[in-house]
């Protein structure tokens, strides 16, 4: 039920969506006895629109992400295993074209296979089923293998997970699939951005992982960016916003361990 409470939320929160039906009522609104009230919202619109293009309110909420969990400057010597969340590929249009579509952050298979390499004993977890709504026939970690294999990694050093929608069932699967004990290092690959989410959510399943944030989506945060650009500025508004609110749900549902987890030297202080 969460899963699909999730996808039906974001589809009116999306900053997008929210812009857009503000602006259709806005002007539906104007043309009744609720005149004052349609001119609101196209005017919160018209202000939303001009914030969104010139002060950098997604890259500012995507920063504070990225740097929440920074990357490992050493390893230990001795790695169980790696674990890969997925969100790399669009499994709906690698069936249609029988070949792997990459929609993003392919960092978390092109490092994972790097680590996989220096820790040739490591085992490797990839997972990720289908994130949509319509397509749960097609599952993401049935495209990934061709691509670990060009980049050395053979297919017998795999472990599919592919039945999770979510980072919930990330988590919960792959542990499933790997018994982890405690005495032995995990490391945990996926974007920055959302790197407090699965940290979290591992956490809450009882298995701490050594966080490798890759993926950056943002290097300087500039106070004023230009060029004026609104589909820049709403397309990293709804990224960050996206994640922000994945935490606050995840935390308020208990599927996360804190509402804004952080690395765990930080929290046994």
């Amino acid at each position: 039920m969460f899963f699909y409470l999730s996808k039906v939320f974001w589809f009116f929160a999306d900053p997008g969506n929210a812009f857009l039906f503000a602006l259709l009522f806005g002007f539906i609104l104007a043309k009744t006895r609720f005149k004052p009230l349609g001119k609101g919202l196209i005017a919160i619109s018209i202000v939303f629109a001009l914030l969104v293009s010139v002060v950098p309110v997604g890259p500012m909420l995507l920063n504070t992400l990225e740097e929440r969990f920074p990357a490992p400057k050493t390893l230990p010597d001795t790695i169980a295993g790696i674990v890969v969340l997925g969100g790399v590929i669009d499994p709906y249009r690698s069936e249609i074209r029988q070949t792997p579509v990459i929609g993003g952050a392919v960092e978390r298979i092109t490092i994972s296979a790097d680590l996989a390499k220096k820790y040739p004993e490591a085992r490797l977890i990839y997972t990720g089923g289908s994130g949509s709504l319509r397509h749960q026939d097609q599952k993401e970690a049935d495209h990934v293998v061709e691509l670990y294999e060009s980049l050395g990694i053979p297919r017998e050093r795999l472990l599919l997970e592919r039945e999770s929608r979510n980072t919930w069932e990330n988590a919960k699967f792959s542990i499933e699939i790997a018994s982890p004990v405690s005495s032995e290092n995990w490391i945990l690959v996926t974007s920055a951005f959302h790197m407090p989410r699965a940290v979290g959510v591992f956490r809450r399943v009882g298995w701490e992982l050594i966080p490798y944030p890759v993926d950056y989506n943002v290097g300087v945060v500039e106070s004023f960016p230009s060029p004026l650009s609104f589909t820049r500025g709403l397309g990293s508004l709804s990224h960050a916003g996206h994640e922000w609110i994945g935490l606050i749900a995840y935390w308020i549902t208990g599927k996360n361990s804190a509402a804004f987890p952080k690395p765990r030297f930080s929290e046994d202080k």
